[in-house]
């Protein structure tokens, strides 16, 4: 049987709101984060955050769980203290921002608790060797996080794997924690060297990424060559080497993970001789550009924007491919008016925000989206979409 632990998780975004509420089944898990709404949510039981099994979790389980904005107070007597701060990619020196991370190591080997800091936010190759050498510490390890924005902890009650990046029995015990709170069993867990979980998560997602990029390249020749994208991309996905999972077009491959993990696993190959890491991310700009040149044919005034969600059931805008889109779009001259109920202001990213759809159907010459709904249905005429299974 397990001891109950104590554990610190630091930042409250997807990554570490599915942790806390995952391990504060069978643990003490304090959450800190900087925003004092976050903090009180979480303490009131509601997520911050839109996410299903996140908010029946908050509200209907039994969770030791609370949280503060306070990481000093939180640590006496934590074992592990989880970082899942963010990591943006900053494209001024090609490589991720960590600042937040090292923020937070530094703040728990300074308090001089000796507790086990695991980072679970996304780091450039090497990041745990070289803070390990430069803050004079063994307490750091690195454990990949594999998850869907909106399914955050979905994903982490059924793992697709469990990784930690050293073999050690520290290292194990954090692994029994992720997979007590799991519903899924027989989880398959892989303990590596920190580098080697460091280059894992960067090549999941760009794999992911070039997937996305090449269906999309797919659709592409499909619309250039008048074609059904659907029949040709049905037929591709039943062989069973290729599969039917990340098969749906879109308008590029966005959010917070792709764009910058494939940036990042880009600048880390260095000399090293590469073509596809940057062919992929070519090719998600390509895709925008020939799809904004389709829309534009129609030679219409206002182009009505349905939503910016990347994905059903997330709150994320960031980095959101439809957005991209809107960019090009704008340098014709083009009106563009948004409709998403999620924006509780007149305009967004100097946009204008429509909140009356009827208005919105109205306004609108077309009407561009990157996932279809049906609240479409009445204007499919002006529906342009590439989404050709109307799901994610």
């Amino acid at each position: 049987m397990h001891k109950n632990y104590k554990i610190v998780v630091v930042g409250l975004g997807y990554v570490g709101l599915s942790n806390a509420v995952l391990l504060a089944q069978h643990n003490e898990v304090i959450g800190v984060d900087i925003s004092q709404d976050r903090v009180d949510a979480l303490n009131a039981r509601r997520a911050p955050i839109i996410d299903a099994e996140l908010s029946q979790y908050l509200a209907e389980k039994d969770l030791n769980l609370s949280a503060s904005t306070d990481l000093q107070a939180s640590l006496d007597g934590a074992e592990y203290v989880i970082v899942a701060t963010p990591t943006n990619y900053d494209e001024e020196s090609n490589f991720f921002d960590t600042s937040s991370v090292e923020a937070v190591i530094t703040q728990v080997i300074d308090s001089k608790h000796n507790t086990c800091i695991v980072v679970k936010s996304t780091i450039p190759v090497g990041f745990i060797e070289d803070v390990r050498k430069r803050l004079n510490t063994d307490l750091v390890i690195f454990s990949p996080e594999f998850l869907r924005e909106g399914r955050a902890l979905y994903d982490n009650l059924y793992p697709s794997r469990i990784i930690v990046g050293e073999k050690s029995q520290r290292a194990e015990v954090f692994a029994s924690l992720l997979s007590q709170g799991a519903l899924k069993k027989n989880v398959d867990l892989l303990f590596t060297g920190p580098q080697e979980a460091e280059a894992i998560k960067l090549f999941s997602n760009t794999y992911l990424a070039m997937r996305i990029a090449f269906f999309n390249e797919l659709d592409s020749f499909a619309m250039t060559k008048m074609l059904n994208s659907r029949e040709i991309i049905e037929g591709v996905s039943l062989d069973p080497r290729v599969g039917s999972h990340y098969n749906n077009p879109s308008f590029g491959y966005g959010g917070y993970c792709l764009p910058k993990d494939t940036k990042q696993l880009l600048a880390s190959y260095g000399e090293t001789p590469q073509e596809l890491i940057r062919a992929t991310i070519q090719s998600n700009h390509t895709r925008k550009i020939s799809l904004a040149a389709s829309i534009l044919k129609s030679n219409t005034h206002t182009i009505g924007v349905y939503k910016l969600e990347m994905k059903a059931g997330s709150d994320n805008f960031r980095e959101a491919a439809i957005l991209s889109l809107c960019e090009l779009l704008n340098l014709s001259g083009s009106e563009i008016i948004i409709y998403e109920p999620l924006i509780d202001a007149p305009e967004f990213m100097g946009y204008a925000i429509e909140r009356d759809f009827d208005d919105f159907k109205i306004r609108s010459d077309i009407i561009i989206t990157n996932r279809y709904d049906s609240q479409l249905d009445t204007v499919m005429h002006k529906v342009f979409t590439r989404d050709v299974y109307g799901t994610d």
